[in-house]
């Protein structure tokens, strides 16, 4: 018997259908939001694959095609490729106050290759003695459920307050994972560098130091660290050439993109591009000596969320682009670079599905994006097939 789009309605918000840990919500084929959307290059169409989702925050493809998402209230859910949403049991027991909870997923590189490495790896907000800590664990995918969960990282101090948790992930090349951990809004402690606070670190895929980190000889400087001066990096990707970037927030307004080089110190909060959100007067200065200054500041209040670089055939023009997603400006911004340099800035959407929360590619090279609402959705952009 079908469902009542009434019925399915309470059952998306309500979480029905549950069986022991798991809850699977029906839901329908993939909606379309906008048949034509016009940019500079390319003619789109947008669409919503599911919806449902509360405050979902990343997004990772299965080698099946279906999508793991996370919510922020705890919870990791598959997405089949009909759109259906199954609430998969094994992950950790988030602390899901303010800005914390289950935040950014990813999979091993080796991931569907048969060689026992299906392990998927989340970023976590974890209470303890004198707050609450960035937190990086994995476990391995099996039927419905996350087993073998282990913790493999969290930062060495932990902090009061519920917010700037950072939390991206991002594989190199040589097997490492970059993660970006916020200063949870203690500024000073970003230029700390016996405090992971405010920094990205730089692990193994077991959570050890690689011997090449920066600063392993560096006594003033914790092993893990890789870049340090950070305030809330949310959108993280390494670049087919092997270069990292990141989308940083700023505070009342500054937000940047920066691209990561090893070692270096990226200014907060002694350089800032930003304001007080008391005061609206300027934090710091605008550059300083032995501090990497942003490659792009974003205009007004953009609240960077989400990064990724476009390749594959899908958007010829845009091959080698960088996508970045805004919160408050619900914004999807395009940037061309030559070098470290932008030279083509353009607003894909602005407004038409909300908050965007996590912005990745998929396989066959179409865009996916997470909204960040109490009933979030996952949406795919898609070049329009010419008649």
């Amino acid at each position: 018997m079908s469902l009542s789009r009434r019925s399915l309605t309470i059952a998306l918000l309500t979480g029905a259908w549950v069986t022991g840990a798991v809850v699977a919500i029906p839901a329908a084929a993939a909606e379309v939001i906008a048949e034509h959307l016009a940019t500079d290059h390319h003619e789109l169409r947008l669409e919503r694959i599911a919806t449902g989702l509360e405050h979902p925050w990343a997004a990772a493809e299965l080698p099946s095609g279906e999508w793991l998402v996370t919510e922020r209230p705890g919870r990791l859910s598959r997405i089949g490729t009909d759109g259906r949403v199954t609430r998969l049991a094994g992950v950790p027991e988030v602390d899901a106050a303010g800005q914390g909870g289950l935040l950014d997923v990813v999979l091993h590189p080796d991931f569907g290759s048969k060689t026992g490495r299906d392990w998927v790896y989340l970023t976590w907000s974890q209470a303890g003695h004198g707050g609450h800590a960035t937190t990086l664990s994995r476990g391995r995918l099996e039927g419905n459920a996350l087993v073998e969960l282990e913790t493999l990282f969290t930062q060495n101090r932990f902090a009061p307050p519920r917010h700037h948790y950072g939390s991206r992930l991002a594989w190199r090349a040589d097997g490492t994972l970059l993660m970006s951990v916020g200063e949870r809004g203690r500024p000073p402690r970003a230029q700390e560098g016996r405090d992971h606070t405010g920094s990205v670190v730089r692990l193994t895929a077991e959570g050890g130091v690689p011997a090449d980190n920066p600063f392993v000889d560096n006594e003033a400087v914790l092993d893990e660290i890789f870049t340090l001066g950070h305030r809330n990096p949310q959108g993280l990707t390494v670049a087919a050439d092997g270069s990292a970037w990141s989308t940083e927030h700023g505070p009342r307004t500054g937000d940047e993109l920066n691209r990561l080089v090893a070692g270096e110190n990226y200014g907060w909060p002694e350089v800032s591009r930003g304001n007080d959100y008391a005061t609206n007067r300027p934090i710091g200065v605008n550059s300083a000596p032995g501090m990497r200054d942003p490659v792009h500041v974003f205009a007004g209040r953009f609240a960077p969320s989400g990064l990724a670089e476009v390749s594959g055939d899908a958007f010829p023009a845009w091959r080698g682009d960088l996508l970045a997603g805004g919160l408050r400006s619900e914004r999807l911004v395009r940037l061309s670079l030559d070098g470290n340099s932008v030279v083509e800035r353009e607003v894909i959407l602005e407004g038409q599905i909300g908050r965007i929360r996590d912005v990745r590619l998929a396989r066959d090279g179409t865009l996916i994006l997470l909204t960040d609402s109490a009933n979030g959705g996952l949406y795919r952009l898609a070049p329009v097939a010419a008649e």
